[in-house]
């Protein structure tokens, strides 16, 4: 970027455009993933205290409500991205791509989320997933 701006004297507004939709694009579509191998962060102090049958309606009820709010989002995310795309709008910077483009991740990432929600709620509630299971890579057995 350096040599971009100061050597060849072109603009680099664009790249720290694009590298922020990269960014919230790559979390959008990671984000499944984390939830199928459980990598996200979990305080699992009230779990840690509950027997088998807590456990499995704490999280039913905590992954009920993630997949509430990821249908949420995937709902409006897509309502945006449609109007974004059907009104032609584009960025306000210098280089202006089109808003459909970095929204897209939007209605994509948060579908599949959404979809990996009901998957875990699948498994919890046919007891073929035990909840708040410590993890053989963490040393927690």
């Amino acid at each position: 970027m350096v040599v971009v701006r100061y050597i060849l004297g072109s603009s680099t507004i664009w790249q720290n455009e694009f590298v922020t939709f990269a960014v919230v694009a790559a979390t959008l579509f990671g984000s499944p993933y984390v939830l199928l191998t459980k990598g996200h962060v979990n305080v699992d102090l009230l779990p840690h205290y509950l027997g088998p049958s807590a456990k499995r309606w704490l999280a039913l009820f905590a992954s009920s409500l993630g997949f509430l709010a990821c249908a949420t989002l995937f709902w409006t995310g897509w309502q945006y991205f449609h109007e974004a795309w059907a009104a032609g709008w584009v960025t306000p910077s210098l280089w202006g791509p089109p808003l459909w483009i970095p929204l897209l991740p939007l209605p994509i990432g948060l579908g599949l989320l959404t979809l990996q929600y009901a998957v875990d709620i699948f498994c919890l509630a046919t007891h073929r997933e035990m909840p708040f299971a410590p993890s053989p890579e963490a040393g927690d057995l």
